[in-house]
């Protein structure tokens, strides 16, 4: 039979996979609700602008939290025909939206009401009601980022935390850990800022703990807008997953030469796959049939998230001058 250049596809079966835990976001949500109106009565009765910006800042991660939950409904709709490849990139459009929300709201409110505090400075009101409320708000939060560190340190494996999050396939579990730090920081610094305007009588350092606190939120949104752009553009599915279908179809006594595969997040449990390989010469349409057949159960069977399996035909040599273009693309110069 002729090598030809044409694609044999044929879809794989449902994932099977489980949908990612939410038992990490109910957590915050549960703990950020309730320190969101402590804090905010806090703030009407001391003044503080760091508590005002707390309270901000717990009430954007509630709204965050809802986001994500709503992200990942969406993303477990089925596939139809104006979305064959399934839903799976919304809960990463979704990521995205939460790390706008926290930068415009949460950075803009905090770094607004510190500049104003001070160019107007106002003593401050009960320290008592202040520092309760920061205490309790502490324990809340860090009862909230233990459940949240847990659940990833389930998947990062030996990583580092910095590697784990650049190579997650599921922003869930950076970006709830990654509020729940900025919200912990926060705290801190919400809390040296009134201790420090107690100490020297200057209420100034109250807008300055303030502005602290809106940089710290900055800084979050920015990885998680860096982290779930990459996610949301289109990243291959971890390298593991590459190898094993490559040596399922190189296995394979049809297949001459398992060239290459190129592969696609869809979403935390979904991967696309489009697998090149060389047949024997000797293989006719239906033998090539079998095959097909043959490498995609297998697939599923090692890896339920490909939802989606192509294999296409191909000599080593088309493989390789396709591989060398992209490999030449990738070397262009790219604005972060």
């Amino acid at each position: 039979m002729s090598r030809s250049s044409s694609a044999l596809t044929r879809k794989a079966g449902s994932t099977g996979a489980s949908a990612p835990s939410t038992r990490v976001i109910y957590a915050a949500l549960a703990g950020n609700v309730t320190i969101a109106v402590i804090k905010f009565i806090a703030a009407a009765f001391s003044g503080s602008a760091a508590m005002l910006s707390e309270g901000v800042h717990s009430l954007v991660d509630s709204v965050n939290e809802l986001v994500l939950l709503y992200g990942l409904r969406r993303s477990n709709a089925p596939a139809d025909l104006s979305h064959p490849l399934g839903y799976g990139r919304e809960l990463y459009f979704w990521s995205f939206v939460v790390a706008l929300l926290v930068f415009t709201l949460g950075t803009g409110v905090s770094i607004y009401e510190g500049i104003a505090r001070l160019r107007h400075p106002q003593p401050l009101g009960s320290a008592a009601i202040a520092f309760t409320v920061l205490a309790l708000s502490f324990v809340f939060e860090a009862a909230s980022w233990r459940i949240a560190l847990k659940d990833f340190q389930k998947t990062k494996g030996t990583l580092g935390y910095m590697e784990a999050i650049r190579k997650s396939k599921n922003p869930i579990t950076f970006t709830v850990l990654l509020e729940d730090t900025a919200a912990l920081l926060g705290l801190i610094v919400a809390f040296l800022g009134l201790l420090a305007a107690r100490i020297f009588q200057l209420p100034q350092f109250d807008g300055i703990a303030s502005i602290g606190i809106g940089l710290i939120l900055a800084v979050t949104a920015l990885l998680l807008a860096r982290e779930t752009k990459e996610l949301l553009i289109g990243e291959p599915a971890y390298e593991h997953v590459q190898e094993s279908i490559l040596r399922i179809a190189a296995e394979d006594p049809a297949v001459d030469h398992a060239n290459g595969v190129i592969t696609a997040q869809l979403g935390p449990q979904r991967v696309f796959a489009a697998l090149s390989a060389e047949f024997h010469d000797d293989q006719t349409t239906q033998d090539i049939e079998a095959c097909v057949r043959r490498i995609e159960a297998r697939v599923q069977a090692a890896h339920p998230e490909v939802s989606t399996l192509f294999i296409k035909p191909q000599t080593a040599g088309t493989w390789r001058r396709r591989r060398e273009e992209l490999d030449a693309a990738a070397e262009v110069p790219r604005l972060e």
